[in-house]
């Protein structure tokens, strides 16, 4: 059994780790993403200008007038002093061609005070990189390689990364397996050495596989630091795997098993079948009056917290105001704020998003984004995911060495044997 556990461990690690430490390194970067834009980008980041904000609405009227190929769908309401008034938009459907129009940006950032436009950017452009796209091509590049559109979908990298996740996650359990130390039997058949080991206590048999021996050779350390590094983390890489199938294949495997299994709250994305990716609903009430219908229903909720900001989902055709002050929009342990739903034809309240209340499948579905991202503890948790993102690209190198240098041995074995019964008897 361990012998086939040694293979399955090997060819699922030779498979996954490429993609392993390209996602490591970016999770790590991208763990402080807000951050890092900031300081590459001072310039659609920063605001000198000071006194009371334009109304978001009004500005939102004003770039869809001046460009009336893009529609708007996240619109902040709430900004923080110095910091610009950041619009996502998609571009809308031209009705001759039937085809979304082509626009070389998809985000706006405005000087609230002053609505004069800091610049724009394409979030997630593949090429060519500069300072202002590199970080979301970073984070584009984490969760979807920038595998282009084939056969009509722009999901094959989500795809491939949600499969390469299942794979870690049961390799997990494999690699942590061929940790343990060997069982007692077959007394006979071992060696003196492999004898006085196995009349050792089993923690006593256990315990240097949590150890680097930084003495030893360059194999050694190299394997000791592939071995420990995934014993002392191992909880840890079982949850960034397991939170990746959530992330990457969240409607084709991991709503349905917990569907299966649990009671989940349907949200409008759940219940609603989205118009093609080439059309999109045009809505009856704009943001004035969705922020109304919000403050409307927030009020009869009874909650205090104002509207932080829209987004309209253009293929679903309803709007989701979200509440929360200025500056707390990840707040709520990374979960989010609460949101509504809201029928973009009709003003139908569809349902409401609360953090952290629901079904034990709602809580546990909730959860999942702030795990794989940290921020379910905040600043520290943050750090933790960026020294994970570099674990995981140090494992998957050594985890390539071993393979490699048990190869080469393996060869020159197999050359040696070839050479030695070549040799004529004596």
């Amino acid at each position: 059994m361990r012998a086939i556990f040694t293979i399955i461990h090997r060819w699922f690690g030779l498979v996954i780790a490429a993609f392993v430490f390209v996602t490591g390194i970016t999770g790590a970067i991208i763990a402080w993403d807000h951050e890092l834009d900031a300081l590459l980008n001072p310039h659609l980041m920063r605001v000198s200008s000071r006194g009371p904000a334009l109304p978001a609405v009004e500005l939102v009227r004003q770039v869809e007038a001046r460009d009336p190929h893009i529609r708007i769908t996240y619109l902040p309401l709430l900004v923080e002093p110095g910091k610009p008034l950041a619009l996502f938009g998609v571009p809308r459907t031209d009705p001759e061609t039937k085809r979304p129009y082509v626009l070389n940006y998809n985000q706006i950032f405005l000087d609230p005070v002053t609505g004069a436009e800091l610049g724009r950017r394409e979030w997630g452009r593949m090429w060519p990189v500069s300072s202002e796209n590199l970080i979301p091509f970073l984070y584009k590049l984490h969760y979807t390689l920038h595998i282009p559109k084939i056969w009509g979908t722009d999901k094959w990298g989500v795809w491939l990364l949600g499969a390469i996740a299942i794979i870690w996650a049961f390799d997990c359990f494999v690699g942590f397996y061929l940790t343990l130390p060997l069982r007692r039997q077959a007394r006979a058949a071992r060696t003196a050495s492999v004898q006085r080991q196995l009349d050792k206590s089993w923690w006593t048999r256990w315990k240097p596989a949590w150890m680097v021996k930084w003495s030893g050779s360059a194999y050694r350390i190299n394997f000791d630091i592939h071995r420990a590094f995934s014993l002392w983390t191992w909880l840890l890489l079982f949850m960034l795997a397991f939170t990746s199938i959530y992330l990457n294949l969240y409607s084709e495997i991991f709503r349905p098993v917990l569907s299966a299994v649990s009671r989940l709250t349907p949200t409008p994305f759940d219940t609603r079948k989205p118009f093609p990716a080439t059309a999109q609903i045009e809505p009856v009430l704009d943001y004035q009056q969705i922020k109304g219908l919000a403050e409307a229903e927030a009020a009869r909720r009874g909650w205090n917290t104002p509207v932080g900001a829209i987004s309209y989902a253009p293929r679903f055709g309803f709007y989701s105001p979200r509440f929360y002050e200025a500056g707390d929009d990840h707040s709520n342990a990374g979960v989010g704020p609460a949101r509504i739903y809201i029928d973009g034809m009709t003003g139908e309240v569809l349902g409401a998003r609360i953090p952290w209340q629901g079904t034990a499948a709602d809580i546990f579905m909730q959860a999942q984004f702030p795990l794989h991202s940290g921020r379910i503890l905040g600043l520290p948790g943050r750090i933790l995911i960026s020294i994970m993102g570099i674990v995981c690209a140090v494992l998957s190198v050594t985890g390539v060495v071993i393979w490699y240098r048990k190869r080469v041995s393996r060869q020159r074995k197999a050359v040696l044997a070839g050479r030695l019964a070549k040799q004529p008897a004596e």
